[in-house]
Formats: C-alpha cells, sequence, structure tokens
C-alpha cells in the first residue's frame, strides 16, 4: 500500500516549505486556507487566506537569515481529512537559536490543505525566540 493521498500533499508541503520552495507551497493550499500560530509574539495569532500565509513563511524565512530548518519526523493521516506531523525546528535569530518539536494539525478539502493549527513543545522559549 501507499502513501494515503492526505499525508502525501501534507509531506509535499512540508518538502517544499523546507525548500523554501513558496511557489510550489502555494499550489498545495486553498485560496482561503488559515494557519493558527500560537504564543504572544510577532508570528501569532490566525493568518487568513494565501497571501496572508505566504507573507508568514516568507517572514519566517526573512527573520531567520535562511536559517529555519523543519525536519519531518512523522506524518500520520485519520483517513477522514485530517493529519498530524510532527517536526524537529532548527533556526537562528540575531543571537537567539531556537531547537524544539512542533506539530501541525492540517485539514484537508480537496486534496489541498484548508487549516493548519500549530503546536510547539515550549511556547515561552517560541515567544522569546520569535519575540514581538
Amino acid at each position: 500500500m501507499g502513501e494515503h493521498p492526505d499525508a502525501a500533499v501534507v509531506r509535499r508541503a512540508c518538502t517544499a516549505f523546507q525548500q523554501g520552495d513558496l511557489d510550489t507551497l502555494s499550489t498545495l493550499v486553498t485560496a482561503d486556507v488559515v494557519q493558527h500560530v500560537p504564543g504572544d509574539n510577532m508570528l501569532a495569532g490566525h493568518h487568513k487566506g494565501r497571501d496572508a500565509c505566504m507573507q508568514l513563511w516568507r517572514t519566517e524565512y526573512e527573520e531567520t537569515g535562511g536559517t529555519l530548518r523543519v525536519d519531518i519526523d512523522s506524518v500520520m493521516p485519520d483517513g477522514r481529512g485530517h493529519v498530524i506531523s510532527g517536526h524537529r525546528c532548527r533556526a537562528e535569530r540575531g543571537n537567539r537559536t531556537m531547537d524544539m518539536k512542533t506539530g501541525l494539525f492540517f485539514t484537508i478539502v480537496g486534496g489541498k490543505i484548508s487549516d493548519i493549527d500549530q503546536c510547539v513543545e515550549d511556547i515561552d522559549a517560541a515567544d522569546a525566540f520569535w519575540g514581538k
């Protein structure tokens, strides 16, 4: 058996993100995609729409000078339009470093990502890294 189609789209999206291939990533999300980022920092909040999410992802790369690495540990579909992925996230920003586990909860609609709910291992450390 091959990989579940929902898991495959998430894996493609995560790989595109890891490679900084935002053009490919933009084709894997719906026009009204929403990403929910936890915490109290410059990235936190609900980023609504493809353009807002693209700006979020560009900001992550720009603020880390391209050092952001998000390595996939696991991709787990439920077969009903949801996928959970686990990652190791590493980055540098100024004199700060981040190295933590993160998780994303995806909703898939029509073969594309329509919602991304982000969780982090340590919200306080994420807030300190991303600041306001």
